[in-house]
Parts: structure tokens; sequence; C-alpha cells
């Protein structure tokens, strides 16, 4: 258990390097807007949202790699382009070579939450899945958590502190590089190419209890069943299409990215003062982490639906009073509380349960397809919100705004109430099996 624990840790460590690289841009964000004297609009959906698009590009086709090439190879080359990133976004002077450096690391992004869960999700024995999938989550508020601070530190560093806060993610991601090299390839990716002898001992280092034989049986059984020229938008697998579609539309709808792109400026808005809305920055961190910890504790002892539920309950209390706050003109630290409520509802829901759930009900021949899916329907939105964020925010008042996020997740918990299945303690092929047949558990 404990090298499956080191390797599920060392791949999920491309979702600190996600949440690092989505969080950091916002200490950077008005000092940016400042210097090149940019519109609300161009700021928005260029200089900011330019690395969401690379992320539903990287979403969209990473799939292919995560496939052709196999998790492992994929994962490296995820680290390489969060490198090059960091020191390109350094180094410019203008905002068009700004958003390509960022549309790159922005392609990393999207492929990590195709490559990175089902490769966790591959290795990880049944009973501790969902928590050493969900330790993906755990880095990315871990990496946004380290943004926070990063940003807070280096506010003041030379004439230009922006380029400071951009450009130290170039470390985290060697050695990310690093550790990724020394994990072993998916058993069930090799079992895919054929390559038989790798995968029996990958899986005997799983589970020595493991009949290793029995076991890739049953894999190949799956695979070759229903491998030949099939594809996630076939009838048979729409159940877990709608599912992965739901999630991840939920997931940003509830405002979630929105807002971690624009903390400071939120907090500023609601009448703190620059370093106060920094500090306030870093206890959203601190909540994020706390809450996601006690997520990854809970997801395979209560299930993932029962997280959900808790999840979608705290959104709209916390997302009402956020509404509510700015309606009403509540001055100093109310919109701060209500929305370190808010965070922790979305970390013990959507965020610890989110990229376990979507790398669990698709088949393994089409797992990295769905997770593609998903993550693409993910960051589409994710793209599409932060980057008009600005805009509304301006237009119609923070109040209207998160007046929508709330009454989408009451929709949300419609969702979790009526649809959504548990998943946990089933082996992936079992879950295949069900999930292909239209069936499902909610209890």
């Amino acid at each position: 258990m404990k090298k499956i624990f080191t390797w599920s840790i060392s791949a999920a460590l491309a979702g600190f390097l996600f949440g690092f690289d989505t969080v950091v841009i916002s200490g950077a964000d008005q000092q940016l807007q400042e210097l090149w004297g940019t519109t609300d609009a161009f700021h928005g959906s260029v200089v900011i949202g330019m690395a969401l698009w690379g992320t539903v590009v990287g979403a969209l086709f990473g799939g292919f790699p995560t496939n052709r090439f196999g998790r492992k190879n994929t994962l490296l080359v995820i680290g390489l382009l969060y490198f090059v990133s960091a020191l390109g976004s350094a180094m410019v002077n203008d905002p068009i070579s700004f958003a390509v450096f960022r549309f790159i690391g922005g392609l990393g992004v999207g492929a990590s939450t195709i490559a990175a869960p089902a490769y966790v999700s591959e290795i990880a024995p049944q009973e501790n899945r969902g928590r050493l999938v969900s330790l993906y989550q755990f880095n990315i508020v871990l990496g946004i958590l380290i943004a926070f601070f990063s940003n807070y530190l280096l506010r003041n560093t030379g004439e230009e502190p922006w380029r400071w806060m951009v450009g130290v993610e170039a470390i985290p991601a060697v050695v990310y590089m690093i550790f990724v090299f020394f994990i072993p390839k998916s058993p069930r990716w090799l079992i895919s190419r054929s390559r038989d002898k790798e995968a029996m001992e990958v899986l005997q280092i799983i589970d020595p209890t493991y009949n290793v034989e029995a076991k890739m049986k049953e894999i190949k059984s799956q695979s070759e069943a229903e491998a030949k020229g099939e594809n996630i938008f076939m009838k048979k697998y729409r159940f877990p299409l709608i599912l992965a579609f739901l999630i991840a539309f939920f997931n940003q709808l509830s405002g979630i990215n929105a807002f971690l792109y624009y903390a400071p400026r939120i907090f500023e808005s609601a009448g703190l003062g620059e370093s106060t809305a920094l500090l306030s920055s870093i206890g959203v961190g601190v909540v994020n982490l706390l809450f996601t910890l006690l997520g990854v504790f809970l997801i395979d002892r209560v299930g993932r639906r029962k997280l959900m539920l808790v999840g979608s309950i705290g959104y709209i209390i916390s997302l009402s009073l956020v509404a509510a706050a700015f309606f009403l003109d509540w001055q100093g630290l109310y919109v701060p509380l209500f929305l370190f409520i808010f965070i922790a509802a979305h970390a013990i829901g959507q965020g610890a349960v989110i990229w376990v759930f979507i790398s669990e009900i698709f088949p393994n021949h089409l797992r990295a397809s769905g997770q593609a899916f998903g993550s693409s329907t993910h960051w589409l939105l994710a793209a599409a919100i932060p980057s008009v964020f600005p805009f509304l925010i301006s237009a119609v008042g923070p109040g209207f705004v998160f007046s929508i996020f709330t009454f989408m997740m009451i929709l949300q918990l419609f969702f979790v109430i009526f649809m959504m299945p548990e998943t946990k303690g089933k082996s992936l092929e079992e879950l295949g099996k069900e999930f292909s047949l239209g069936r499902s558990n909610r209890k």
C-alpha cells in the first residue's frame, strides 16, 4: 500500500500545478490590467481567460495521448507544459505573448484532469480508490493555498511583482516531472497494449493477495468484449455520459472558478483594503485545504453521493448569504465569512467527488474518452464564466451574479437526490458493466 500511495501522490502532483497555475494569476490580475491598460472585456477574455481556453483544448484532446502513449508519458509532457508556461509568462512584455504562454499552461491543466485521475483510479484497490483519486483534488487545493501565500509574499518583489508571481511555478514543475519519471505505467493501459507481463508485475504490487491471472482475465474480457469500434456517445453509454456532463456542469455553475480567479477583487468590492483582500484569499486557501482533507477522509467511508448532498446544501446557504450581503451592503468581514462557508461546501462536496466520480463511471477502454468529455465540459464553462465575470459584476452587480449561482445549486441538489448513483466499494470492471446497462444504485 505504501508504494501505491507514493505512485498516487506522484501522479496527483499534477493537481498541485493545476491549482497553483489556476490561482497564481489572481495576484497579478489587477497589476496586469493597469500595466497594459486593457478593457475589462479584453482583460477577462484574453489576458486572464486564455489559460482557461488552453485548458478546454487540453481537456478536449487530452484523451488521445492518454490512450495512445499512456497515462505516465502524458503526465510527463504535462509537467513540461507547466514549466514552459511559467518561464514564458514571466518574461514577456505584452498582453498577447502573455496570453499565449498562459494558454500553454492551460493545455497542461486540461490534460492533467484526464491523465492523473485515470492513472490513479487504475492502480488503486477498489476499497481505497476514492481516497487515492481524491489526492488529486487535495493537491489542487494545496496548490491553490501555496499560490495565495506565494502571491502575498511576492507582492512587493521588484518593480513588477507579477513576473515573480507567475514565474515561480517553474520550480514545482521540475520537481513534479522527477517524481512522475519513477512511477510505473497503468496496468489496465498495459493490458490494452498486450503488455501482459508488465501489467502482472504492477497488479501483484497493488495487491499481493490478488489472484492476478483471474484479475487480468476479468480486465481483458471486458476490454475484448467492448473495445471494437465503441465510443462514449453510443446509446448504451448514455447514462454515464449524462452523469459526467451534469456533475461537471454544476461544478462550474457554482461560480467556484470565477471566485478563485477574482478573490481579491471580490473582497475589495465588499469593502476590504488590498492587503486585507490578499490575506482573506489566503484564508480561502486554508479553508479549502482543511475541508478537502475531510472530504478525502470521508469519501470511501460515507460515499460520493452523501458528500455531494452535504456540499449542495452548503452551497445554497452560503451563496444566498453572499448575494444578500451585496444586496444589503453588509460591510466588513461578512462576505469573506460567507465565502469561506462556500469554499468549505465545495471542498467537501464537488471538490472531493468530481474527478473520482468521472474516473469511475466509464469502462476501461473508454475511461480516457469519458474523462475527456467530463473534463472538457467542466473547462468550457470554467473558461466562459470567469471570462465574463468582471463584465457581469460591473454590469448587473455581484448580488445578482451570486443569486444565479444559488439557483444553479438548487438544481444540483435535485440532480444528487434523484439521479446520482453511488460508486464506492465496487471494482472498475463492475461499474463499467453496471453503467453500460443503464443501471444504478443510489443507496
